[in-house]
């Protein structure tokens, strides 16, 4: 009989364990309505960053028998192999990025102090620069000779110097940075180019460079 109770008794016990059930959990509150056209929270931790803008550009009509090349550098937005009758020249087109490359008067006696005069006078002394305005785009153009050693690339060899060189060169006041025309070679080559440079200058707009 005692047997019989005890057996009874776990029967009961068991049948009371399963029929307990766990009390239900409350419902997670609903998330927060995001704004319109605001991505998911999941998604946003994944985005890039935002891309930096666009340069505020100038295009120009390139003079017709100048040869253009890839640029060299990311600095040069272009470059060209000009000729004429004292060996092939170069034009290059420098644009440094939106607030960069300094004012123009600094870059201008820079590209002077690149020439060294016979008698040992500074070539800043012997620059002639003058102004224009081209549309709403001011200009200032330069113009050195005497004996070049400029040109060396960034980290790399200084070039040999080059007498009896020369070198015409335009600052232009973009949308957001200076940018840089500078053709220099053999004095007789770049004085047979003024004319097509300067008309080059003159060509300059807004727009994609």
């Amino acid at each position: 009989m005692i047997q019989i109770r005890r057996l009874a008794t776990a029967l009961a016990m068991v049948a009371l364990f399963a029929c307990r059930r766990e009390a239900p959990r409350p419902a997670a509150p609903p998330a927060a309505e995001l704004p319109p056209g605001h991505p998911p929270i999941s998604a946003a931790a994944a985005l890039p960053p935002a891309a930096e803008p666009a340069s505020a550009g100038l295009a120009w009509t390139p003079p017709p028998g100048w040869i253009a090349e890839r640029p060299s550098s990311a600095m040069r937005r272009a470059q060209y192999r000009v000729p004429g009758p004292g060996g092939e020249a170069e034009c290059v087109v420098f644009y440094f990025g939106p607030g960069q490359g300094g004012d123009a008067k600094s870059n201008a006696e820079r590209w002077a102090s690149q020439f060294t005069q016979p008698d040992g006078r500074p070539s800043e002394s012997v620059m002639k620069t003058s102004s224009l305005t081209i549309g709403d785009l001011k200009v200032m153009l330069v113009e050195v000779t005497g004996t070049y050693a400029g040109g060396m690339g960034m980290g790399g060899p200084a070039a040999a110097a080059k007498p009896d060189a020369m070198l015409l060169g335009a600052i232009v006041e973009g949308p957001d940075a200076n940018w840089f025309f500078k053709l220099t070679g053999p004095a007789s080559t770049v004085k047979s180019q003024r004319a097509a440079f300067e008309t080059m200058i003159r060509s300059l707009r807004k727009g994609a460079a």
